[in-house]
């Protein structure tokens, strides 16, 4: 049975969902929201093991990716290229500054990291909002993400009736088989149900809206997945309480993280071919 805690928390974020994907101005509000509070729940973690990360550049960094998406600073196809550049520059730097080098590879690294796991990788949800011009963007954008998350609420009402088989019990041991199968289900009948979102013309047959969920179903879950590793790692159980019952925000939107920069880059393909 849901709680009380847990259906005000599910209302509340699917009510500020279709605000955010029917209004552009809302919409960048919230991911730049999300992305940099994620991010700072992803570094908080970190910390945990005592690693030294450039917490407030990456957060600086990290809110820059959706804005330089959402306005289009774009400097040729070349921007990505040198953001990439100036990021590592700055990042060298400030560890040029310290008076140390203790475990500098890694304080580098979880710092990068950070930025593309959160910041960069739930960004293409911008790229996929402008990707077709007015209503076609956000008919692309309620896809990927009813499709997604859909899968998430499936795992969960199926794992916990029927769950018995454990699905990766070193890295999630709640997780099982059974609940791994369910979000695949949701997911396909909801890629079926929503298959009008996606571009008439490219005049997509029945198997391939089955692929469509049967994939990004299990992306989504694999998104999951990564993030619970992260978190047993760092011997953490939530990445923070922003929201109640569910956790923090990075475990509200990890199994975006995966489905988003690929969902972008198929789509892309598709509209070019076609």
């Amino acid at each position: 049975m849901v709680s009380k805690e847990r259906f005000f928390s599910a209302t509340l974020i699917i009510g500020l969902t279709i605000l955010a994907v029917v209004n552009k101005w809302f919409f960048i509000i919230v991911v730049l929201g999300l992305s940099t509070t994620a991010l700072f729940e992803f570094y908080s973690i970190i910390k945990l093991k005592d690693i030294h990360v450039f917490r407030n550049t990456g957060l600086l960094v990290g809110a820059a990716i959706p804005l330089s998406i959402f306005f289009e600073w774009q400097l040729g196809g070349r921007w990505d290229s040198f953001f990439i550049l100036i990021v590592f520059l700055i990042t060298f730097l400030l560890q040029f500054a310290k008076n140390h080098t203790t475990d500098a590879i890694i304080g580098i690294s979880a710092t990068l990291f950070g930025i593309l796991y959160v910041s960069w990788f739930f960004s293409y949800l911008i790229k996929i909002r402008m990707m077709l011009p007015g209503v076609q963007g956000v008919k692309l954008l309620a896809f990927i993400l009813i499709v997604t998350k859909i899968a998430d609420i499936g795992a969960l009402i199926v794992g916990s009736r029927f769950g018995k088989t454990p699905l990766m019990p070193r890295v999630s041991p709640k997780k099982t088989i059974e609940g791994y199968l369910g979000g695949i289900l949701f997911s396909l009948l909801a890629a079926l149900v929503c298959s009008p979102f996606l571009p008439n013309y490219l005049d997509f047959p029945t198997w391939h809206i089955i692929f469509l969920g049967v994939f990004f179903g299990t992306l989504g879950q694999m998104g999951d997945l990564a993030e619970s590793l992260i978190k047993r790692d760092c011997n953490v159980k939530d990445s923070g309480n922003v929201i109640p019952a569910f956790g923090g925000i990075l475990d509200t939107i990890d199994s975006l993280l995966f489905c988003a920069p690929a969902f972008y880059f198929y789509m892309s393909a598709l509209l070019q071919a076609g």
